[in-house]
């Protein structure tokens, strides 16, 4: 008798689960997993939230080692340069292709050097706003930016951060005029934002959640393409009247170039039954995540587009980090 479809799905899986121990040799040694980012951030907190079944599937105990500085390239140096034997890869995040743009040095190519396994989850971000500013949608932002130019300044993690590229992508793609203002981190920034020191911003839906629910910010719009469960009310930028915008932060897992295609294969696979957890779906979704499947076929292409599409914001912006 033949399996049925599920039934040879659910083989499919079992096998592919099977061979992570061979494709993996010496199953006791751990599994370095760089997050190249401070403890507590997004990525990191996805790190630690797949790493129990990520063990599990790929039969290592896994070890989350945080190296910070410099836009995350420390980190990521030590994953281009580790041993071609799976035992040491890295979470990382958009910085890694924003990075050759504002640091006059990076001592690896941001393609060549890593072998790309998963993009794991996109981080939608929100434009809020100052509830003083008299704006209640995107299209009145707009106008009054218009009205006034120059008189608005939008604040950001820091130069070259993500969130400052989302506001770029936001002038570019309406010519209004507003200025940027530079924080250390995310934290000063919503403070000065609920303070009223700037007036709007892009930030993670997931560090601004409870002051939208509370009134402190207004929510006008998410980057991403289509609308995050976490606002489900609130519109995306190109639903909202600019319809060629489309930005989010997002995380992804590699490895150094060359790492064999048995074990690139059993970690996206290992990677894959990882986020499939309750656990690992319950913690993404705290984060505002949304999950992505873009394997070793898919992400290679996604890494060349992202490259090209934040280096074009980064020389717009004049960001510049050394």
């Amino acid at each position: 008798m033949n399996p049925t479809p599920s039934r040879r799905a659910a083989l499919a899986l079992l096998l592919a689960l099977g061979s992570l121990a061979t494709a993996h040799a010496q199953s006791d040694k751990p599994l370095r997993l760089i997050v190249p980012l401070a403890a507590g951030s997004t990525v990191d907190a996805v790190a630690r939230a797949i790493a129990p079944g990520f063990g599990k599937a790929t039969g290592h105990p896994i070890v989350v080692e945080n190296i910070v500085g410099a836009g995350g390239i420390p980190g990521t140096t030590q994953v281009v340069k580790a041993p071609k034997d799976g035992l040491t890869l890295g979470m990382i995040s958009s910085n890694h292709v924003i990075n050759p743009g504002i640091y006059k040095t990076v001592p690896y190519d941001s393609l060549k050097d890593i072998t790309p396994i998963a993009v794991l989850a996109t981080v939608p971000l929100v434009l809020v706003v100052n509830p003083a500013l008299p704006v209640a949608n995107l299209k009145e932002l707009l106008a009054y930016a218009k009205a006034n130019p120059g008189k608005l300044n939008y604040g950001s993690a820091g130069n070259g951060s993500t969130l400052h590229l989302a506001g770029e992508l936001l002038i570019s793609e309406t010519g209004i005029d507003m200025k940027h203002v530079p924080y250390r981190g995310t934290g000063p920034l919503i403070t000065d934002l609920i303070g009223g020191q700037v007036q709007l911003g892009f930030v993670s839906i997931s560090q601004v959640g409870p002051q939208v629910k509370a009134g402190a910010l207004r929510a006008l719009a998410v980057s991403t393409p289509a609308r995050s469960a976490a606002l489900p009310d609130v519109p995306t930028v190109a639903q909202a009247g600019v319809p060629q915008y489309g930005f989010d932060a997002w995380i992804a897992l590699i490895g150094p170039a060359g790492l064999p295609k048995a074990i690139v294969d059993s970690d996206y696979a290992a990677v894959k039954a990882a986020l499939a957890s309750p656990e690992a779906q319950t913690a993404m979704a705290a984060q505002g995540l949304t999950i992505l499947d873009k394997g070793p076929e898919l992400a290679p292409a996604f890494f060349q587009s992202e490259l090209a599409k934040h280096q074009k914001l980064v020389k717009q912006s004049g960001a510049t980090l050394d």
